[in-house]
């Protein structure tokens, strides 16, 4: 799926993190979801890396990158942590500043990181997000009918792992969108094979703790301050984010710079459903911004 990558475990502060990587140009990180890994992007990163040095990683918790408990309020989930260790990833690869593109939780670390490493980002793409904070503040019965899973992900340890942990198999493919099914299933029994350990359930739990409680803390914190790079949001036509959030609008109150907006006929699963159209959005924003790296 990822011809002519090298595959690598780096060493960041926490543990190792796994990670892919390929190319000659300007470096770009991409990040994944949940439940997945960064095999979600193995339709577009081998394109992308005809433009640009493609980085895709595991998430700390995720695939087969590190994985910790959970800690105090949550801390070793929080955006703030995960963001950390993919800005050490970089480093170890001599990058200094870069593009990052992140998918559902990873556009949320990509996120962070643009707020905690402002000298490092430069720009972000986020698909099928809008920022935590908004997406709290605004939910109502209808998106706690789609996203239910933000709050059952959410309760108290060990329920919510106990229940998935019964089948996990049955619950990773409940996640995925009806329209997304026949796409990802050539390829879910690898998202599997990490999704069933017990430790990576319990992490990825953490990871929806983390997003109701310190996080939630960091953004409200961070509210008034706005970005100063450019940020590209892709939506999908068929999805809960493209439905119920106006995301050109809600992403502008977050950066002095233009927000570049375009909805995808997909769901949820953009880099999956629609590759085609994903490539040519990412390639073309950040080649865009390409001279900032220089």
């Amino acid at each position: 799926m990822f011809s002519g990558f090298i595959k690598k475990f780096v060493k960041v502060d926490k543990g190792k993190i796994f990670c892919r990587f390929k190319g000659n140009g300007p470096p770009l990180l991409l990040l994944h979801g949940y439940p997945q890994t960064h095999v979600m992007w193995h339709k577009t990163a081998p394109e992308l890396s005809k433009y640009f040095t493609v980085i895709v990683a595991d998430l700390r918790g995720y695939g087969d990158s590190l994985v910790l408990p959970g800690g105090k309020n949550h801390k070793n989930y929080s955006k703030r942590e995960m963001a950390k260790d993919m800005v050490q990833l970089m480093s170890k690869f001599n990058f200094k500043k870069f593009f990052v593109a992140g998918h559902d939780r990873g556009g949320r670390v990509a996120h962070r990181m643009a707020r905690d490493f402002r000298d490092k980002i430069l720009a972000l793409c986020v698909l099928d997000i809008c920022p935590t904070l908004d997406m709290y503040e605004q939910a109502d019965m209808k998106f706690a009918k789609e996203y239910f899973h933000w709050f059952y992900l959410i309760q108290s340890a060990p329920l919510p792992e106990k229940m998935i942990m019964a089948d996990p198999k049955r619950w990773l493919k409940s996640r995925f969108n009806r329209s997304s099914k026949s796409t990802i299933g050539r390829i879910e029994d690898e998202y599997l094979r990490s999704f069933k350990q017990k430790k990576r359930i319990h992490a990825t739990c953490e990871d929806y703790r983390a997003a109701a409680t310190i996080d939630l803390e960091h953004d409200k914190k961070d509210r008034k301050k706005k970005l100063n790079i450019p940020i590209q949001v892709l939506w999908g036509k068929k999805g809960v984010v493209g439905k119920q959030f106006n995301s050109i609008k809600v992403w502008q109150k977050y950066t002095n710079k233009k927000v570049y907006g375009a909805e995808v006929n997909s769901d949820h699963f953009i880099p999956e459903e629609r590759p085609n159209q994903t490539i040519k959005h990412i390639k073309n924003f950040f080649l865009k911004h390409v001279n900032n790296s220089k």
